[in-house]
């Protein structure tokens, strides 16, 4: 039966979910993931499925996998820098195989609006060899994850789905489609133990003579791909949120009535096949897509092919306006309009919250030349007029990017951070006797992502480095002020740095926006 009504893109991918009866999910805190993980854990009372906050991408691809092999549909929840962590554990599992339909819905954030990067999933899918979905619509959506989840079945591999904020938010109408009774059961297909008298090397092999020509398939032939043909001079290709853009604009400009829109909904494997056809119909190709020149670099070499690459779209988000000017100036091969670098005072500064506890901290940094920040709140005082922190490169990398200063290095993470991948740094300090001081700010949430819990690694901290100190920042500030603080601060660090070995200070601070 189907249901028919106005839904938002968040909820078209929860019921896709219950209607594709997932029944394990894990999901690591981010934007713009946290989002769609706090609707699934707001409705899970009411649907069997375990969900689970994990601190680290690649320990939820391994227990999504746990689940797949045993029988049971699963799904991970990460942004997309969580897919190179990930990546570990799905490469292989490429080869290897898996069991009921396991699909990795990533978050992208173009525009970087709260991301240290600004990379573009799509890229895992040729790197991996499996098939990646890219949706453009709420509709789009349910739809794909109700395939990917079929898919990934019957070639017996992860499948990717990418989505973005604006997709999230964004409402139609969408048809549910259930065609079983709502307590019936999906059969959970296990892992095929036969693959273990395979090679490594046959398992490679088994891969590319049997999985790759299903996908091949899939993506040359799938209802996602949708070519609309109007004439011979300008088609477009396009694929996720860019193709509800482009679709707007060719049916409400009359101008561009004639132009031809290739929408790819399923982007890896690249429908080459497809693509080359579209293009031998027209005169001149513009590719419409973000973050990254994705589709754009599989037919670069082609004549007539513009997109971010020719300057006519900037690299990351698309907007409505780039479309436009893009179409305006269909006939140059190459513009120079994006050429503007955004900086803080382009943007508009987002400061760390004038009352975080941990300002005394960052006012002592300030005045120590190279100190090893990590991805949260901290990364915030980096800029003028803190400029507290040097570096950021990686959540949880703090602690090994100080190993490398000269000297004793300062790094600085937050509990989130450790938990998901610094505790690996610290015990590489402990066991090759670097000279470090860590220090840790424990809040006991992953403020930057939504207030999430944290674990409390304390015992862990103790038992590894017994130089160890515990400050409780709020007490501090509340019995001497913030200038006591600051000067006790200044002295236990400058005490810490005169001394040999890995030394640790823990400040705890209650997060005020929490």
């Amino acid at each position: 039966m189907t249901d028919n009504k106005d839904i938002n893109g968040l909820e078209a991918i929860y019921l896709a979910a219950i209607d594709s009866n997932a029944r394990f999910i894990t999901a690591v805190a981010g934007y713009p993931m946290t989002a769609v993980a706090d609707y699934f854990f707001k409705k899970k009372d009411s649907n069997n499925y375990d969900i689970h906050w994990l601190t680290n991408e690649k320990a939820a691809m391994e227990a999504a996998l746990g689940a797949s092999v045993t029988g049971r549909r699963s799904m991970v929840l990460v942004k997309h820098v969580g897919m190179n962590l990930l990546s570990d554990p799905l490469m292989t599992a490429m080869m290897h195989t898996i069991g009921a339909g396991l699909v990795i819905l990533v978050g992208d954030d173009p525009g970087a609006k709260a991301s240290q990067n600004e990379q573009d999933s799509r890229f895992y899918g040729p790197l991996s060899e499996t098939a990646v979905f890219d949706p453009a619509t709420p509709k789009d959506a349910y739809d794909s994850l109700q395939r990917a989840f079929e898919l990934s079945e019957e070639v017996r591999v992860p499948v990717i789905m990418r989505i973005t904020d604006r997709l999230e938010k964004r409402e139609q109408n969408v048809a549910r489609s259930i065609s079983k009774k709502e307590d019936a059961k999906i059969p959970g297909k296990k892992l095929d133990r036969d693959i273990w008298k395979l090679t490594m090397h046959g398992k490679h092999q088994r891969f590319h003579i049997e999985s790759e020509p299903l996908l091949s398939h899939e993506t040359e032939n799938s209802r996602f791909n949708l070519m609309e043909v109007n004439g011979d001079k300008v088609g477009i290709i396009s694929s996720g949120h860019p193709s509800s853009i482009v679709d707007d604009i060719l049916s409400t400009h009359l101008v561009y009535s004639g132009y031809s829109h290739l929408t790819l909904g399923l982007v890896s494997p690249f429908p080459k096949d497809l693509v080359k056809q579209f293009i031998s119909k027209h005169e001149r190709i513009l590719v419409v897509e973000e973050s990254e020149a994705f589709i754009e670099s599989y037919i670069s070499t082609c004549d007539s092919i513009l997109g971010k690459r020719s300057g006519h779209l900037p690299v990351g988000m698309i907007e409505k306006e780039h479309v436009e000017f893009a179409l305006e100036n269909i006939d140059k091969d190459e513009v120079s309009k994006y050429t503007d670098i955004q900086t803080i005072v382009s943007r508009g500064s987002r400061p760390i919250c004038g009352d975080c506890p941990f300002m005394p901290l960052y006012n002592v940094l300030h005045d120590i030349e190279t100190v090893a920040g990590d991805m949260g709140c901290s990364i915030r005082t980096a800029p003028d007029p803190l400029n507290a922190v040097n570096t950021g490169f990686a959540l949880g990398g703090a602690i090994s990017t100080a190993c490398g200063f000269p000297g004793k290095g300062i790094a600085v993470i937050g509990d989130f951070g450790l938990a998901h991948s610094g505790i690996v740094g610290l015990i590489n300090a402990v066991s090759c006797g670097f000279d470090i001081l860590v220090i840790i700010l424990h809040n006991e949430i992953a403020a930057m992502t939504g207030g999430q819990e944290t674990p409390d690694l304390h015992d862990v901290v103790r038992t590894l480095v017994p130089d160890t100190t515990v400050i409780d920042i709020d007490r501090s500030i509340s019995s001497g002020g913030s200038a006591k603080t600051q000067n006790i601060l200044r002295d236990l660090i400058q005490q810490k740095l005169k001394t040999k070995g890995v030394s640790v200070i823990y400040i705890e601070g209650k997060c005020t926006l929490y």
